[in-house]
């Protein structure tokens, strides 16, 4: 919400390997197919021959998510002082023919509930993730921080019986982790590995403003009507 920046690269990341939960349709840009991304943050994926027509209707999203407000799934686009919530992060790739941009929808509004953000990793997830998601996340690389090196060890060594000095923050998670299975010298690290992982879907999921239930898709689809009208 505060700077613009770029980045440019060909490594493929796994949303974009991520396939369409369903289709939508833009009446007024019909030669863009347009479908929801089956991903855990709230995406659309445009795709044209024309690259025109494909910017403007991604120019046109843009506008229309930066003014669109749904406060029963707390979305709000200006606070009351005018002071704007919504952007969109866009990555943009060539695919055979056609141009096609993926559009993230990012919101950055906070609660009492939560003060970092309603859309950012929440309190739970904080002893691994707590700071904000940058473009790489949303693709889906994990950026973790580097004191996650050591302090993994030592849930390890928790979860293996052994003497440890595992953090009291991770204390929850690894009790957690604890009971689902028997560890071994010879399994431990891939399944902390694999746990981190989970927790690292978990916080993509608390970014997306419109959540993979009832209540997201039925909100995302108002949003689809919206841009419609």
């Amino acid at each position: 919400m505060t700077h613009d920046h770029y980045q440019a690269g060909r490594h493929e990341f796994p949303m974009a390997k991520a396939k369409l939960r369903e289709q939508v349709v833009f009446k007024n840009f019909p030669e863009v197919a347009v479908g929801i991304v089956n991903w855990p943050m709230s995406v659309l994926r445009l795709s044209s021959e024309d690259k025109g027509q494909l910017l403007t209707l991604a120019d046109f999203i843009l506008k229309k998510w930066q003014q669109y407000s749904d406060t029963s799934i707390d979305l709000l686009a200006h606070s009351a002082d005018g002071t704007p919530h919504h952007t969109i992060t866009p990555i943009a790739r060539k695919r055979d023919d056609a141009y096609e941009m993926d559009l993230v929808l990012r919101d950055n509004n906070v609660s009492d509930t939560y003060p970092d953000g309603i859309f950012h990793p929440h309190a739970d997830l904080h002893h691994i993730k707590k700071e904000n998601i940058g473009l790489i996340e949303v693709m889906g690389l994990a950026v973790l921080p580097p004191r996650l090196k050591d302090e993994l060890q030592e849930v390890e060594q928790y979860l293996l019986g052994k003497p440890h000095h595992m953090k009291e923050m991770h204390l929850p998670w690894a009790q957690e982790l604890k009971n689902q299975g028997n560890f071994t010298e010879e399994n431990v690290s891939e399944y902390v590995r694999e746990a981190v992982g989970a927790v690292f879907t978990r916080v993509l999921q608390d970014a997306g403003v419109f959540k993979d239930n009832e209540a997201g898709h039925a909100g995302f689809k108002r949003f689809i009507d919206f841009i419609n009208e």
